[in-house]
C-alpha cells in the first residue's frame, strides 16, 4: 500500500501517465468541466481540500514548466495569485479571460475539482520533463 504522496489511486494514475506538453487543471468546486474531460472529484465540503492543499499535493508529484491563469485572479484573489506564483517561480505563466479559461479548458486530459469557494482559484499545468 502506498504510504506517502497522492494516495487517490485515480489521482494518482492521471498524473503518473501525464506526458510532455500534457495539460490538466485544478479548479474549485464551482469550476464547470467540459463534457469528454474526466474529473477527480475530492471535494467533500466547503474549502475541503483547499487548493492550495491540492497544488501543493500535486506539485510535490508533478514536473511542471509553465500554467495559465485567469486574468481576473489578479484583482479579485490576489493573495493566491501570490501563493501560486511563488509555488510555481520561474515557470512559463500566460494569462485569459476567464470565459476563454472556461472555454480552453476543454483542451486538458483531466480536471481535479477542489472545494474551493474562493474567487478564481483555478490553474491549468502543463506537465514538463525531467532531465
Amino acid at each position: 500500500m502506498k504510504k506517502k504522496g497522492i494516495l487517490n489511486a485515480q489521482l494518482a494514475g492521471y498524473i503518473a501517465a501525464l506526458g510532455h506538453k500534457d495539460m490538466f487543471l485544478i479548479g474549485d468546486a464551482g469550476m464547470p468541466i467540459p463534457k469528454g474531460v474526466p474529473i477527480v472529484d475530492l471535494v467533500l465540503t466547503a474549502n475541503v481540500p483547499t487548493f492550495k492543499q491540492t497544488l501543493d499535493a500535486v506539485l510535490a508529484e508533478t514536473e511542471v514548466e509553465g500554467y495559465i491563469l485567469a486574468d481576473e485572479i489578479k484583482d479579485n484573489n490576489p493573495d493566491l495569485f501570490d501563493y501560486i506564483k511563488k509555488s510555481l517561480p520561474d515557470k512559463e505563466c500566460e494569462f485569459m479571460p476567464h470565459v476563454d479559461f472556461k472555454k480552453f479548458s476543454a483542451n486538458v486530459k483531466f480536471a481535479i475539482r477542489t472545494g474551493e469557494f474562493t474567487p478564481y482559484p483555478n490553474i491549468i499545468l502543463r506537465a514538463g520533463v525531467v532531465f
